[in-house]
């Protein structure tokens, strides 16, 4: 839990490890356009469903660019996810991204893959690559909370409540997050759930 934000300022970003800001200059039908853009890493992410607890398994972390623009806001509630930074699969990714952040052992043919969509298009146009995967206690190999100073915390979350908290604005999440959510829900029977 977020209990001490301190000593916080903005700076120009002159260099940077993950992303690059861009302005990009062109014609659009004959009319001369200016834009700003951000090219950044594709990314995947993690719909968990938990069986024994029948509960979804999110993670909550803190998130400068979210508290910028609203300071009662310290984590937001997010699928496992990662980017895609490294010359292996999606998949193998996603497997990893699972044992770091939620501590759990997923097999690759247990990784189901419900779809890709575009983030943040107005600005990096980033391709997210969706996936859900059943876990169970017995694949519990660590904490998780990921790696190095992530700070990542985990969250079960009732389905039976999910929907609720879909709609609740006073809970910060993503709209993967609650597109999965929705997937999940229209797609529970065929999943035997």
């Amino acid at each position: 839990m977020i209990n001490n934000i301190e000593n916080l300022k903005t700076f120009e970003l002159k260099e940077s490890n993950f992303i690059k800001p861009l302005k990009v200059e062109f014609d659009l039908n004959g009319v001369p356009k200016t834009w700003e853009a951000v090219r950044s890493h594709d990314s995947v992410s993690i719909l968990l469903f938990h069986k024994e607890k029948n509960a979804f398994l999110f993670v909550k972390q803190f998130r400068i660019p979210v508290y910028l623009n609203d300071k009662n806001i310290t984590y937001t509630y997010e699928l496992c996810a990662g980017l895609v930074d490294k010359d292996v699969s999606l998949e193998q990714i996603a497997i990893e991204e699972i044992d770091e952040e939620c501590g759990y052992n997923v097999e690759l043919e247990n990784l189901q893959k419900i779809t890709s969509f575009y983030t943040n298009v107005g600005i990096s146009g980033s391709k997210q690559h969706l996936y859900f995967a059943i876990i169970d206690e017995n694949q519990k190999v660590h904490q998780g909370g990921g790696i190095n100073d992530e700070q990542i915390e985990l969250e079960f979350m009732n389905i039976d409540f999910c929907e609720e908290f879909i709609f609740d604005e006073t809970k910060a999440k993503t709209p993967g997050l609650m597109f999965a959510v929705f997937w999940f829900l229209r797609n529970r029977k065929d999943l035997g759930l």
